[in-house]
């Protein structure tokens, strides 16, 4: 008997929650794209589903209506009987994500904490549903990946990134905490010394340095001179050491190799289309394994992710939510409303100091600390 008729007259229930036309956004974007057969053609019936982070203007941040859309968009890949991987990604070259809708944050959830922690819910329901997706999931990094946009992004099976993009944390700097995935996530992937540097220092990194981490599955290069590709000229890309003995392999260059490469980079031009074929080909590899126990192995090697996301994500939300009073209150709207000239950070030194006094949490304390307040 064939496939064919084995399954003609046979009705397949539909598993999604809601048709896609309901939750589909502006700022999400959902596609099926044929999945390639080793010989780089298109296989007929069977799909990669691609989502989309659509809020280029904003660096591909997250907001409210967003984070659902994001859910609903893992459920259906999740379900789709044709798709072989879904994979993950922003629009353009810039960022992947830089984390929550920093002006949502700072205008509405600033000062709510109820508000904030009804929205951390949908938060931890986007990081599980990445977590839970029945098919293996692919970060394409195709720019900056900050803050939140880090921690959904390590929540995938896989990462590619081209090597311009940057990566790194943005918690204390800002106002909050890690607690989104970060904190869980880095001390399994890159170790608990890396790990406390990336969350405590909010420091950024480059992708060949997340490589060499074993942030990673793979790095290629974006930047077009003459019609060629080369490595990210910003970075230290060759094997050598610095003055201590140490890799310098993606560390920032300084002095006149930085203005070498920064006027290197300004005569190219970024080209993602390596990335594309680079996640294509994983793609292809993905195709050519038995479906269930490709999702059963996922599965697995994901558990210690889970163990430690499932054990903190709760008592995460709940911080975070008081935490919208006070600090994250400060840092949000110093993000929000500085400007190039005034920085975006609040004065820490003038906060340390009123908290060493005694002083209470107040709209006056958290006006005196802004950016534009500083003398």
């Amino acid at each position: 008997m064939t496939v064919e008729a084995a399954t003609k007259g046979r009705e397949a229930k539909d598993h999604t929650l809601v048709p896609q036309q309901v939750w589909l956004n502006k700022g999400v974007r959902y596609e099926k794209r044929p999945v390639k057969g080793e010989d780089g053609q298109p296989v007929a019936g069977l799909y990669n589903a691609w989502i989309t982070l659509d809020n280029p203007s904003q660096f591909n941040s997250y907001t409210t209506d967003m984070v659902k859309s994001v859910i609903l968009a893992f459920r259906e890949a999740s379900v789709a009987r044709d798709v072989v991987a879904v994979v993950f990604t922003g629009v353009g070259d810039k960022a992947f994500c830089t984390g929550g809708n920093t002006k949502e944050y700072a205008e509405y959830y600033a000062g709510n904490p109820q508000e904030y922690r009804g929205y951390m819910r949908l938060f931890n329901d986007m990081v599980s549903a990445i977590l839970g997706c029945d098919k293996p999931v692919i970060c394409r990094v195709n720019g900056m990946r900050i803050g939140g946009g880090q921690e959904i992004g390590m929540a995938c099976d896989f990462s590619v990134a081209q090597d311009l993009a940057r990566f790194g944390q943005a918690g204390p700097k800002h106002g909050s905490a890690p607690i989104g995935g970060a904190t869980d996530f880095l001390p399994v992937v890159i170790g608990a010394e890396r790990a406390m540097v990336a969350c405590v220092l909010c420091e950024p990194f480059s992708a060949h340095e997340a490589f060499a981490m074993g942030m990673l599955t793979d790095i290629v290069p974006a930047l077009k001179v003459d019609g060629k590709f080369i490595a990210n000229p910003l970075v230290e890309t060759s094997r050598v050491v610095d003055e201590y003995g140490r890799p310098a392999l993606g560390k920032p260059k300084t002095g006149e190799a930085l203005k070498a490469g920064q006027a290197l980079l300004k005569s190219g031009t970024v080209d993602l289309s390596l990335l594309d074929e680079k996640v294509e080909s994983l793609c292809s590899k993905l195709l050519y394994t038995f479906p269930d126990c490709t999702t059963k192995t996922v599965f697995e090697l994901r558990k210690p992710k889970l163990d430690v996301w499932n054990r903190n994500k709760e008592n995460s939300r709940d911080w975070l939510g008081l935490n919208m009073m006070t600090e994250a209150r400060a840092g949000f709207r110093a993000f929000n409303e500085g400007t190039k000239e005034t920085g975006r950070e609040a004065d820490f030194v003038a906060l340390r100091r009123a908290l060493a006094a005694n002083t209470p949490w107040s709209d006056e304390l958290t006006e005196s600390i802004q950016p534009r307040a500083r003398k």
